[in-house]
C-alpha cells in the first residue's frame, strides 16, 4: 500500500495534537495519509495501553487515517539503536511516502526530541539499496521520502511554513477529546496532568490562533525543515 503522507509519533495523541488538522486537510485532498505510533504511551500518567489503542482507533477514525501501526518500542526509553532505525526503515519502505511528518525537533518530553532525529535518520537511510530489510517475508526496495517536516508540539519553534486549516479546528479537537483517558473529564478520578485541564484545549486553539495571525487566517499549524524548500512559482509561496 503506498501513502502519500506517513505520520510518525513517538505517542498515541502526539499527531492529534500538532498536525491533525494539516492531514485531514490532505485527506480532503484526495491524499492518503498513515500513522506509525512508536510507543504505546505506557508510561502516561492517566489511561493504559488499552485505552490508547482503542482512543487512537477512535482518533484514526475521525480524521479518516488509511493505517495505523504502532511499533510499540518502550516508551521513555527508547534509543537510536540499529534495531529501531530498521523497523522505521521497514514501514517507509512498506508504505513509500512521498512526505513524511515526525515529532518537534525539541521538546518538553525528550521522546519528542528524540524521535524526530530518530524518524529524520531512519528517512535517509531507507533510500540506501544496500541495507536489507523485509516485510512479511518480502523484499523491500530502497525508499527516500522527498521531504521530511517536524511538527511543533509544546514549546514554540519558529515555523518554516505554515498551513492553514480554519475549516479543520473542530474536527482537530474532536479526534483530540478521543483520548478521553488523556485529557479533560470533570469525572475523572485519576491524577490531574499538565494536559488534562480544561484550559489545555484554549492552549490547543491559542497556538493554531497564533499560527493563522501570521499567514492572516483564523487557525493554522506550523511545521520546520531541516532542508531549504523549493517551489514551483512565486505563487505557491501565498
Amino acid at each position: 500500500m503506498k501513502l502519500d503522507i506517513l505520520a510518525f509519533a513517538a505517542h498515541p495523541d502526539d499527531i492529534e495534537l500538532s498536525c491533525s488538522a494539516t492531514l485531514m486537510k490532505h485527506i480532503d485532498m484526495g491524499k492518503t495519509v498513515g500513522i506509525i505510533d512508536l510507543t504505546q504511551g505506557e508510561l502516561g500518567t492517566r489511561g493504559n495501553v488499552d485505552t490508547r489503542y482503542a482512543e487512537a482507533a477512535e482518533a484514526s477514525k475521525i480524521m479518516g487515517i488509511t493505517v495505523r501501526e504502532n511499533l510499540r518500542f518502550k516508551d521513555g526509553f527508547f534509543d537510536f539503536s540499529e534495531e529501531n532505525k530498521r523497523k522505521i526503515i521497514e514501514q517507509i519502505r512498506r508504505f513509500q511516502p512521498e512526505i513524511v511528518l515526525a515529532n518537534a525537533i525539541e521538546d518538553r518530553h525528550p521522546d519528542h526530541g528524540r524521535a524526530a532525529k530518530l524518524v529524520a535518520d531512519a528517512c535517509f537511510l531507507a533510500g540506501l539499496r544496500k541495507i536489507e530489510t523485509s516485510y512479511d517475508g518480502v523484499y523491500q526496495v530502497a525508499h527516500r521520502p522527498k521531504a521530511v517536516y517536524h511538527y511543533i508540539q509544546d514549546h514554540y519553534i519558529k515555523p518554516d511554513f505554515i498551513v492553514d486549516v480554519t475549516a479543520y479546528v473542530n474536527r482537530k479537537l474532536e479526534a483530540i477529546k478521543a483520548f478521553k483517558t488523556q485529557f479533560y473529564d470533570p469525572n475523572s478520578i485519576e491524577p490531574v496532568t499538565p494536559i488534562s485541564g480544561e484550559d489545555f484545549f484554549d492552549f490547543v486553539k491559542s497556538r493554531m490562533i497564533q499560527n493563522g495571525r501570521i499567514i492572516g487566517v483564523k487557525y493554522a499549524e506550523g511545521f520546520t525543515s531541516s532542508r531549504e524548500i523549493g517551489v514551483h512559482n512565486l505563487f505557491d509561496l501565498l
